[in-house]
């Protein structure tokens, strides 16, 4: 009942944005990026992209947006921004000569609305896993409601190696085109037909690229300037940045799914020559079935793990650390620190010569929510601090 109420409201809000700014989506190019991971930097490229071939371009995403060459803050813990102010933006870029707009874009976002009424030129989708069931209820209601992104969408970027995406959800495409990328052979866009070097870690990043390169290709941009970019391309705050590197190592990352601790962790664990320290947490009253599949996820490659807060908002800490501890196998050694400040502190005093601290879940966000409050926070600025104090 709340969530039908709410999604009343959101999508008035939705019509009335649309009425009040006058249909900008109409005037632009729309690319809009979904998927459970890997969303923000897919779409930061596809910008960048679009930026390299001389196309006047906006974007919006979780880290922030760039809208008629201005920075705006997207808020705290939201990845699309709500309806009116999506057609806002859209009506700044269209009144600043701006023909293409990259969205990030959330499966609450579709849900409740926030993207109503915008024709997207180019859907991208970059893989469904084990995210949000607390909102959606199940999984195939979950992956229905991001392929209908791209069921509404001219031209469809699909993940062929995604067994949810490809074998689920192709289906449900039947009246707009669909260009497939993976390391599938099958696949329209791989690091074959699309020779492409980058930057970026990880085979996870391979995928963000391909995404992104299938995007360009779509809306027909030259590949000596998609090759160009996707190389020069240095990444995205909170993913996958290294903030010091000397003895040891510390990385910040966003991954706050199963999927995203696999895919970062296993990137990192051939390079560590010593130990693996992972500290993380989970949000509060966000899907709780995650919890045992982050902790067995992190089990999985880290030789330390450092359980402690992460927006527990009103749930009980405690509860939240026992449930992400249901899945670490027995054997590992485990460490329970619930102020984050204290967390960070502790695994990089422990840190000795070779091994390589990773904190994950909160990457580029600025605040820390404790109950009902909403507190300054940047796990960057600890890391620094923490690093100062003991250098």
């Amino acid at each position: 009942m709340i969530r039908t109420v709410k999604n009343v409201y959101h999508l008035l809000t939705g019509i009335i944005s649309l009425l009040w700014f006058r249909f900008p989506g109409r005037e632009l190019t729309v690319i809009g990026v979904t998927g459970t991971d890997g969303k923000t930097t897919t779409t930061t490229l596809i910008y960048h992209i679009l930026k390299k071939a001389g196309i006047q371009a906006s974007m919006i995403t979780s880290v922030h947006a760039v809208v008629a060459g201005k920075t705006y803050d997207t808020g705290f813990h939201v990845t699309t921004p709500n309806a009116f102010y999506i057609q806002k933006y859209l009506r700044e870029a269209v009144d600043h000569g701006d023909t293409h707009m990259a969205l990030e874009v959330t499966s609450h976002g579709i849900d409740q609305h926030r993207v109503f009424g915008i024709p997207f030129r180019v859907g991208v989708i970059t893989n469904v896993t084990h995210e949000h069931l607390d909102w959606h209820g199940t999984f195939t209601q979950y992956l229905k409601t991001k392929m209908s992104l791209l069921e509404q969408s001219h031209i469809a970027i699909v993940n062929m190696d995604d067994k949810n995406v490809y074998a689920q959800g192709l289906k449900l495409l039947t009246k707009n085109s669909v260009i497939t990328y993976g390391m599938n052979k099958d696949a329209d866009v791989t690091p074959k037909t699309f020779p492409f070097t980058t930057k970026l870690p990880g085979v996870f990043n391979q995928y963000n690229c391909l995404a992104a390169i299938g995007a360009a290709k779509a809306l027909s941009i030259d590949s000596v300037i998609i090759r160009k970019a996707v190389a020069d391309f240095s990444g995205v705050t909170g993913r996958m940045e290294v903030m010091y590197k000397k003895d040891f190592t510390v990385i910040v990352d966003f991954a706050h799914t199963p999927n995203a601790i696999t895919q970062v962790l296993s990137t990192v664990r051939p390079i560590v020559k010593g130990s693996l320290i992972h500290v993380f947490g989970s949000a509060g009253l966000r899907d709780p079935f995650k919890r045992p599949l982050m902790g067995k996820a992190s089990s999985e490659f880290a030789d330390m793990i450092v359980l402690t807060e992460e927006d527990y908002r009103t749930e009980e800490l405690e509860t939240i650390m026992d449930e992400i501890q249901k899945g670490i196998s027995p054997k590992k050694e485990v460490h329970r620190i619930p102020n984050r400040t204290q967390a960070i502190r502790f695994a990089i005093e422990k840190a000795k010569k070779g091994d390589l601290v990773i904190f994950t879940g909160k990457g580029h966000e600025k605040s820390l929510c404790r109950g009902t409050t909403e507190y300054p926070w940047s796990d960057q600025e600890e890391v620094r601090k923490i690093l100062q104090n003991i250098s």
